[in-house]
C-alpha cells in the first residue's frame, strides 16, 4: 500500500485516483499521520438493503400486503391533547 502526502495528492491529483483505482488502496497523510484512504469503488448492491429485506413473520407480511394494516384504529391526538392539558 502506498503512502503519500497531501501536497503530492494536490499537484497529481488525478494521476493518484487513477493508480487508486487501478492498484488499491492510497494512504494520504498529513504531517505524517494518515488521514485518509483512497480506493478503487466497490460494485453497489442493485437494490437498497431494505427493499432486499425478507419478513421473518410470514403472517405480518400477509396482513401487511392485503392492505388491512392502515385500516382501522383509534385516533389518540385528542386523548393526548388532554393529557398534555392536565400537566400544565
Amino acid at each position: 500500500m502506498k503512502t503519500i502526502s497531501i501536497r503530492e495528492l494536490h499537484a497529481r491529483t488525478g494521476r493518484w485516483v487513477r493508480e487508486a483505482a487501478e492498484q488499491g488502496q492510497i494512504l494520504v497523510a498529513d504531517n505524517g499521520r494518515v488521514v485518509v484512504r483512497m480506493g478503487p469503488e466497490t460494485a453497489t448492491p442493485e437494490t437498497p438493503y431494505f427493499a432486499r429485506r425478507q419478513f421473518i413473520n410470514r403472517k405480518m407480511k400477509r396482513w401487511i400486503e392485503s392492505g388491512e394494516l392502515g385500516r382501522g384504529g383509534t385516533d389518540v391526538t385528542p386523548g393526548m391533547s388532554e393529557d398534555r392539558a392536565d400537566r400544565a
